[in-house]
């Protein structure tokens, strides 16, 4: 039988490939000199083209621990002493938890709910569209609610509305917001799905204004993932770090101020440089939460705080300050306990199936070749079995080319 020069080029090639098998393996197991670093190279790239840095390791369990989390490097400050039963510091670009303590404990949220239910409902209305309010709108508001004055008969824009609910947190403008959009019922089933989406799994909604309600309940952690969302919508950041504002209340109007006293620096509390806002709230029953945005040069933290056990009615501003402050400073010299962005389930059964066994990488599907792609080389027994597959067929190749060849001159 005649080898055609093609055949006999591709079957060289395999000879070459497979006598070089055992070297490559030697050299990939070999031990790096001490203090060397590592050599890793891309499956199929050159052994000069290094790969890229791992990244840190971040224990998706560790929020889920009792007690104060974190992960100091070298310079790190040290974390301030606060009363809080829970609270988190956040990076608001990249979701990383900095530092946490009991972040998914379940606490009353207070008014800090509005932060969900503004997440839900801001997307459905125009702040120009004006409604006039029915009595029906206003029926069932909680005895001793925050209010900011709306009136059945009155006709106001939406925005105005929305005014009444970031800066005074009035559950009367929630109430007629929820009427809009199918109810009160219905915005808490609304805002229930808006929450699991987000990935916050700790909120119960019961009440949308925060109001307490039996079973309802929130985190820290939920709380920072509406904030750091809310951060990203021009209109809730517009909203929500507005100081000052005109409620119109028929021929005319009266002024409101945000409640927020890190945003006005009300009442003795000093305002907090580079503040964007968010939310506040306070109940009997939940104490007093906070959940703040804050600026400084291009760092974005979100620092959420849950009923402070200690300092008085307004120890929930100076301890997200002190939590603010220690975030900032500790910019890059810590690694993070946590992040804020929901886990993607399907691409980590993906990656599961493709990395379990050599045999479900060679059945699997589109999908879980595509996974297997975007994942670095696997190692140890899933990677071996591959790689003695490849060198067992490029035997076999080239035990049929030496046959054919020496085959071919006997004849």
């Amino acid at each position: 039988m005649i080898v055609t020069p093609a055949v006999r080029h591709a079957t060289a090639g395999a000879a070459v490939l497979l006598l070089a098998l055992p070297a490559a393996t030697a050299t990939a197991a070999a031990p790096s000199a001490p203090g060397a670093p590592a050599a890793r190279t891309r499956l199929g790239a050159s052994a000069a083209e290094p790969m890229p840095p791992a990244r840190s390791f971040v224990d998706p369990a560790r929020l889920d621990r009792s007690g104060t989390q974190v992960q100091p490097l070298r310079g790190a400050p040290g974390l301030p002493s606060v009363s809080a039963l829970s609270w988190v510091v956040a990076d608001a670009a990249t979701g990383e938890v900095l530092a946490a303590r009991d972040a998914h404990r379940p606490l009353p949220p207070a008014s800090t709910l509005k932060t969900l239910f503004a997440l839900t409902a801001l997307p459905r209305h125009e702040a120009a569209e004006r409604h006039t309010v029915s009595d029906e709108e206003l029926t069932g508001i909680g005895e001793g609610s925050s209010l900011v004055g709306v009136k059945e008969g009155y006709t106001y824009k939406v925005s105005d509305l929305w005014n009444g609910v970031f800066l005074s947190s009035g559950n009367d403008a929630v109430h007629v917001l929820a009427a809009m959009n199918g109810g009160w019922d219905a915005m808490s089933r609304l805002m229930q799905e808006k929450a699991r989406a987000l990935g916050a799994r700790d909120t119960h909604v019961v009440s949308p204004d925060g109001y307490d309600a039996p079973g309802q309940v929130s985190s820290a952690y939920d709380l920072a993932v509406f904030g750091r969302a809310g951060l990203q919508d021009p209109q809730f950041t517009r909203y929500c770090s507005t100081r000052y504002a005109d409620f119109p209340a028929g021929g005319w109007s009266y002024g409101i101020a945000n409640t927020n006293r890190l945003l006005t620096g009300a009442d003795g509390v000093a305002r907090y440089p580079g503040l964007i806002g968010i939310k506040n709230g306070y109940t009997s029953n939940a104490g007093n939460t906070l959940v703040v945005g804050a600026r400084r040069e291009a760092r974005t933290l979100v620092v959420s705080v849950m009923n402070p056990q200690g300092g008085g009615g307004f120890a929930v501003y100076e301890e997200a300050r002190e939590l603010l402050d220690w975030g900032f400073d500790a910019a890059g010299r810590v690694q993070p306990v946590g992040s804020l962005t929901p886990a993607k389930a399907p691409r980590e059964k993906v990656r599961r199936a493709v990395h379990s066994t050599a045999r479900d990488s060679v059945q699997a599907g589109p999908e879980a070749q595509e996974g297997q792609h975007g994942e670095a080389t696997p190692s140890g027994r899933t990677a071996g079995l591959p790689l003695a597959l490849v060198g067992s067929a490029l035997g076999a190749a080239l035990s049929l080319w030496l046959w054919r060849r020496f085959g071919a001159r006997g004849n």
